[in-house]
């Protein structure tokens, strides 16, 4: 079959090597209140794989300085629903692949959903999210004080999560969790109706680690995108 390949190329007039590198776009999502660079070990070892800069899309979102301010709704989506449909307009194999850190796991499965793309999103890997709520934020609409926390929030079955709640987000779905997540544990518990916050739907496999909350994001980034291949 490479062979095969390795001909179609050649009658394109591509080489060999540059029909090999085509491949997926990723698109990489932080969490709140951070910024691209929180990815620069995960673009480390994309870089170790061969991708390039034009490969990666990691769209900058959200306050820096007020965490209980960023929410689902309106400005915070926007930077994430532009690199995806940037990254699948742009992709030479028609197909993109998400890792996204904690409430970046949200927004990017999200804009999926908003969007109608689970088709063309191979792989989504959830970092420390919490699809299925923040013990910490309540159970809504009680004991919700902040936005983060709101109707377009974090807090147990806020509209926002229900909204999402058993949709298919790729082809294949990975979460990365840990009992030692400072955030989504942070009540002492990490299960919401009894399974880990950090799970998603339809999950083809699910990674725990004896890390913390940033910790998940930093020093698994090797498993990630190893996940992606």
């Amino acid at each position: 079959m490479k062979h095969i390949f390795v001909a179609i190329a050649l009658l394109v007039g591509l080489s060999p090597f540059a029909w090999a590198q085509c491949r997926d776009n990723v698109v990489l999502v932080h969490g709140n209140t951070s910024s691209p660079s929180s990815w620069n070990n995960t673009r480390e070892q994309l870089y170790a794989q061969g991708y390039t800069d034009t490969q990666i899309f990691a769209p900058n979102w959200g306050s820096k300085t007020c965490a209980s301010c960023n929410d689902h709704n309106g400005s915070e989506e926007l930077p994430v629903r532009e690199a995806i449909l940037d990254a699948i307009n742009q992709s030479c194999s028609g197909k993109i692949d998400i890792i996204g850190h904690s409430m970046g796991v949200t927004l990017a499965a999200q804009q999926v959903y908003k969007l109608g793309v689970s088709a063309d999103v191979d792989a989504f890997v959830g970092i420390a999210g919490a699809l299925r709520g923040l013990l910490s934020c309540g159970v809504y609409p009680y004991n919700v004080w902040n936005s983060t926390c709101g109707y377009h929030g974090l807090s147990v079955s806020s509209p926002f999560l229900d909204g999402l709640y058993g949709q298919q987000f790729a082809n294949r779905v990975y979460s990365i969790k840990s009992y030692a997540d400072q955030v989504v544990c942070a009540t002492g518990s990490c299960y919401v109706y009894g399974i880990h916050s950090s799970r998603i739907w339809h999950e083809t496999a699910t990674f725990t680690y004896a890390l913390g909350h940033f910790g998940l994001q930093t020093d698994t980034a090797a498993k990630q995108v190893s996940l992606i291949q």
